[in-house]
């Protein structure tokens, strides 16, 4: 399965394909371009990747989430010129109950952040363009901190 596409992210694919009779709580994030950085005015972005060990980071995060609680994950992340409103990064996830899915969700898109070797280029309306935190690298303006560190995190891993 591909996590990176320079195509628009939709929920629903991501949703069907998670989704089922035996999972009754679902839980999606939706990362948007926004408009905005550092108090100056974005006009759109540029995602970048080193493509092969971005897919096999993504699919460590979902086999790790899949494997720590009792959950169905589906991620997407664009690469290539984006426009404000656009959708950067989605992720779904679906179990039996709503609490699984909502600290698995949490953990997907806070470790997509945190490891995945993704870059973000900022064009901004003064004219200036700049590399934001290279997503993926500590001490880049990234998560810094793994979710584990949440008493409910530990608490609602799957035994």
């Amino acid at each position: 399965m591909a996590y990176l596409t320079s195509e628009p992210i939709g929920l629903g694919p991501l949703l069907d394909s998670v989704q089922s009779p035996s999972r009754g709580g679902t839980a999606c994030f939706l990362g948007t371009v926004r408009n905005h950085h550092g108090g100056r005015e974005v006009l759109r972005l540029d995602y970048s990747a080193y493509v092969p060990m971005a897919e096999a980071e993504l699919a460590r995060i979902v086999a790790e989430a899949e494997s720590r609680w009792d959950v169905a994950v589906a991620v997407r992340h664009r690469i290539g010129s984006l426009e404000i409103g656009d959708a950067a990064v989605a992720v779904a996830v679906a179990s039996g109950h709503r609490d699984d899915a909502f600290v698995a969700c949490r953990y997907v898109i806070e470790e997509v952040k945190r490891r995945v070797p993704i870059w973000k280029k900022q064009y901004f309306a003064d004219g200036t363009v700049e590399w934001v935190g290279a997503v993926g690298q500590r001490g880049s303006g990234a998560v810094d901190e793994p979710v584990e560190n949440g008493a409910a995190l530990r608490a609602s891993t799957k035994a």
